[in-house]
């Protein structure tokens, strides 16, 4: 087993060896964005064929409504190049969505009753039908609106090179694999940790419109202002996307998914999706020859449960994400906490890929044995703090049971990154990393710099309205990337990709040799191991205990307060 190194002494103590290694990590972004109208209500019109298929396109795909799209980029190196491609991307997609534009913002606007909210569709392929149906359950248990909120998703993994050197620099004598995947998710940990502070600096998202809390319907938005009449608000806030009348969902807190092991995430998110909700089998599976859901389990896939960080491996055709993570380990982390920037035409400045770089990186190699239930829920109550109140000068935090000031804190952290900043500026006399380091301590110096502040400044001092702000933004944004020029060889190979894509759904279609209920029941029945069946045929048959029905009839008869993406 490796030793155990104290926080300063993670952060000071980089093998020389390892150094040149670190700048060669691989990020990726994944950026959602709604298509939206002139007045800012969601697209009715299908994702357009000129983007080619949603379901086997590589870098344009949709999320849940068929008008939320997700534009993709190639992991690389070099982090300017990530943005260039995510760029690119606005480019082509905006020249491509006729007189629509893209919301420039995380949080939804203009009409958002269901019956407004169109839900993907990926054609008549057994795959393509199960992604469907799985938004179709989403809808019954969450209601539409709660799923076209957008995010942007950071990926991040260290090159394959370093590993076996960083192995051999802590000493550790365990399989490569397995030294790999401690070492990843106690990344994860600590990002969990120290994920207040991404919702401090990066959150853009402090006012909502009231048709946003109507369709919500949820009892936290009496704790809002009112700013006019269409805008409620926070005066604090950073992330409402985060908070409360967010991404929160009591039905999944009924169970802890452990992040102490993989095994152990393994192990609690596969019982999550094999044990029945009473809420759920109200719903039922069918109604006629028609889908509902997938199932009436607590998650129909492991996809539906929410988290700010996920391990990642990706899926071969037909796999399950955990039986992907149980057969090949950990490939990248994801970090899923990051809002929609308004103020930036792409929704992420490079700065801010920067600091997530070096910060997951600081979370490497800080120490982190593992977190009880007690940690879980001081973590999970930091993040609520800070989305709804991050900017308030006298909020404080808790460090395992200790209360910090959290601008104290976040300083701290700060200052530790530093090292692994010059490590990362390594050869650049411009020092990126460093400037971007140093950028988001003003912002902890100085609140009001922060993208949650500066909305709510240029509301009050124009008396926009948060619909009328980020309309506005919305349509520079979209004209910008219209009016750039698009490298002609790129937009060539984004014209390949849309033909190709097009024609692998059809392929898919045409190639089908199973029902697709049987294709469901081959879905499922993947397992990670026989123990674990036994243990969750346990589970099942204890899951109907009067205490849990009790406290899943008390969640059923609550209206729809629940989110997840």
């Amino acid at each position: 087993m490796s030793k155990q190194l104290s926080c300063s002494e993670r952060t000071t103590t980089i093998d020389e060896s390892l150094r040149p290694l670190l700048i060669h990590g691989l990020k990726g972004i994944e950026k959602e964005s709604l298509r939206i109208n002139r007045e800012g209500s969601i697209s009715l019109s299908p994702h357009p064929a000129q983007l080619g298929a949603a379901l086997t396109h590589p870098n344009i795909t949709t999320d849940y409504s068929e008008a939320l799209l997700e534009l993709i980029t190639p992991a690389l190196s070099d982090g300017t190049k990530v943005l260039d491609s995510l760029t690119d991307l606005h480019k082509y997609v905006c020249a491509n969505i006729n007189d629509e534009l893209l919301l420039a913002a995380s949080m939804p606007v203009g009409d958002l009753r269901d019956p407004a909210i169109p839900i993907a569709e990926y054609g008549s392929s057994n795959v393509g039908r199960m992604k469907h149906i799985y938004r179709q359950g989403l809808s019954y248990r969450y209601g539409r609106c709660m799923q076209v909120i957008a995010g942007i998703h950071f990926n991040y993994s260290l090159p394959e090179t370093f590993w076996p050197q960083y192995q051999h620099s802590m000493k550790n004598v365990d399989d490569l694999r397995s030294f790999t995947t401690q070492a990843y998710m106690r990344m994860i940990r600590n990002l969990q940790r120290y994920g207040w502070l991404i919702l401090y600096l990066f959150g853009s998202s402090p006012a909502v419109s009231k048709n946003f809390l109507d369709s919500r319907n949820s009892v936290y938005s009496r704790t809002l202002q009112e700013f006019d009449e269409t805008s409620c608000y926070k005066p604090f806030a950073t992330s409402l996307r985060m908070s409360e009348i967010g991404y929160l969902n009591p039905v999944q807190s009924m169970f802890h998914i452990s992040f102490n092991s993989l095994e152990e995430y393994i192990r609690d998110l596969s019982k999550a999706t094999m044990i029945p909700y009473l809420g759920y089998e109200k719903i039922g599976i069918k109604a006629g020859n028609g889908y509902r859901q997938l199932n009436t389990n607590f998650l129909q896939i492991e996809n539906e449960y929410y988290t700010s960080v996920r391990p990642k491996q990706p899926t071969r055709s037909g796999e399950r994400p955990l039986q992907a993570l149980g057969s090949r380990g950990i490939q990248y982390v994801e970090i899923r906490s990051v809002d929609v920037d308004v103020f930036e035409p792409a929704g992420i400045a490079l700065e801010t890929t920067r600091f997530l770089e070096a910060l997951s990186l600081f979370c490497l190699f800080q120490s982190n044995s593992g977190h009880d239930l007690k940690q879980h829920t001081e973590i999970s109550n930091n993040a609520l703090l800070v989305a709804n109140r991050g900017r308030d000068p006298k909020l404080k935090l808790l460090d395992n049971r200790r209360e910090v000031p959290l601008r104290q804190w976040a300083l701290m952290l700060c200052e530790q990154m530093q090292e692994i900043c010059e490590i990362l500026d390594s050869g650049n006399a411009d020092i990126p990393y460093t400037c971007a380091l140093h950028q988001q301590i003003e912002k902890i110096r100085s609140p009001e710099l922060t993208a949650s502040a500066r909305m709510l400044t240029v509301m009050h001092a124009q008396k926009m309205s948060i619909t009328e702000l980020v309309l506005q933004k919305s349509q520079d944004y979209t004209r910008y990337f219209r009016n750039a020029a698009l490298d002609a060889a790129i937009k060539r190979n984004f014209d390949l990709q849309v033909e190709a894509s097009l024609a692998q759904q059809k392929q898919l279609e045409a190639t089908d040799e199973i029902s697709f209920d049987q294709y469901l029941s081959n879905y499922f029945s993947q397992s990670t191991s026989a123990r674990l069946l036994d243990e969750f045929r346990k589970l099942m048959q204890t899951a109907q205990a009067p205490a849990m029905n009790g406290y899943a009839e008390a969640h059923s008869r609550q209206q729809d307060d629940h989110s997840l993406q």
